[in-house]
């Protein structure tokens, strides 16, 4: 019980560093695309090069790289860290499981409902976008506010915060990728079977695991389905126990500082690079599809936390977290619409028309930073007058 205290509160220190660095990454990538190098930044996103040798064809960008390769690390985390939580953690009993699942399907569902209600008839295909949580700042959030929020409030909002991943990577999977080349496919599945097989009679080679790890990667990339769902895959594979009893805590505690400290930034810096000019703000703020995803995650996500949280308890069927008052839940829904790093990988998934991608991310980097501001104020009211209820 201690080491489960220890990693989580661990974890949390880990999530308020990488918050702060997450947003120092994107007004960077801000700055940097508003500045007179701003061509030099978009120029060297876009070099690329294509390899191509009998069945073997690869081609990429440093954007690309970007998203599909140490993205792929980044769900690989993820993966890790869904399957601890199913193993061990807030997810490993239907119970555990209740409240935060029911919480995460109102906080997904909603938003979904209230994007396409104002942006379905011009473009229904960004319905995704405002149902992402970005763990790293949203539960960053809630540790930086100190005592005000209780221990299980934390964990709710990390439990929920999971299950959003793994809505998220389902959509991904199902929604966004293109085409399925059978063949491919196949050779993927074989992969992962590989994987099983070897796992089965206990090799435990790194170097044998990666290699099986990038004949996945690359097979779902020629397949059509987006490359990154092989970080998830793997995540999920790895092994429990190892010689030392906690392989998979073990392996997650040596890939989260990485994955958190240094990919997500880069990606944060490499896909908020919008140019800001008043012609773009205009166009911002006069789409649908901005008010879409801004209306989605400020308002969508937290009613949709909060009602079906409290619909769940009235019905009996899962428990609320303790001291949670109405106040301190909307809140914490509130903390949920920081969509960020999910929603922006999504957005560029659904949008293929740039000016698109562009008017999304300033929708959510303004939907984050507003429900940031919400949640903060509604918790600072909590802490000058801890009897408000």
């Amino acid at each position: 019980m201690a080491r489960k205290i220890s990693f989580l509160k661990e974890f949390l220190d880990k999530e308020s560093s990488s918050g702060a660095l997450l947003i120092a990454a994107a007004a960077l990538g801000l700055i940097i695309a508003n500045s007179p190098i701003s061509d030099n930044y978009f120029d060297f996103l876009a070099l690329g090069f294509t390899v191509e040798n009998g069945i073997f064809y690869l081609q990429l960008t440093v954007l690309k790289i970007v998203n599909y390769g140490l993205m792929t690390i980044f769900f690989f985390v993820i993966g890790l860290e869904i399957k601890r939580e199913l193993v061990s953690g807030h997810l490993a009993s239907v119970k555990k499981a209740a409240m935060p699942f029911i919480a995460a399907l109102g906080g997904m569902a909603l938003p979904a409902w209230v994007y396409l209600a104002i942006a379905g008839d011009v473009a229904p295909e960004g319905w995704a976008v405002p149902v992402a949580t970005d763990i790293a700042l949203a539960v960053g959030l809630l540790a930086m506010m100190g005592p005000t929020v209780t221990q299980s409030l934390r964990s709710f909002l990390l439990a929920l915060a999971v299950i959003d991943d793994i809505g998220a990577i389902l959509i991904i999977a199902v929604i966004y990728s293109s085409g399925i080349a059978l063949s491919w496919l196949i050779a993927s599945i074989a992969s992962v079977a590989l994987l099983v097989a070897l796992q089965k009679i206990n090799v435990t080679s790194h170097f044998i695991l990666i290699l099986c790890g990038l004949l996945l990667w690359y097979g779902l990339y020629r397949a059509g389905l987006h490359p990154t769902l092989a970080g998830v895959i793997l995540g999920l594979l790895a092994p429990v126990k190892g010689r030392t009893g906690t392989a998979l805590e073990d392996l997650e505690t040596k890939l989260h500082p990485y994955s958190s400290l240094i990919i997500v930034p880069i990606f944060a810096m490499a896909n908020t690079g919008v140019v800001i000019t008043e012609k773009s703000l205009t166009a911002a703020t006069s789409s649908v599809i901005a008010w879409g995803i801004f209306v989605g995650l400020v308002v969508g996500k937290p009613l949709g936390v909060l009602a079906s949280a409290l619909a769940a308890s009235k019905a009996r069927i899962a428990q609320l977290p303790e001291d949670a008052s109405i106040g301190k839940l909307a809140a914490t829904g509130s903390a949920a619409g920081i969509g960020f790093t999910v929603a922006l990988f999504i957005a560029d998934l659904a949008f293929e028309n740039q000016e698109l991608q562009n008017i999304a991310v300033v929708a959510i980097i303004a939907a984050s930073v507003l429900s940031a501001l919400l949640s903060t104020l509604i918790f600072t009211i909590y802490r000058s007058n801890p009897t408000q209820s």
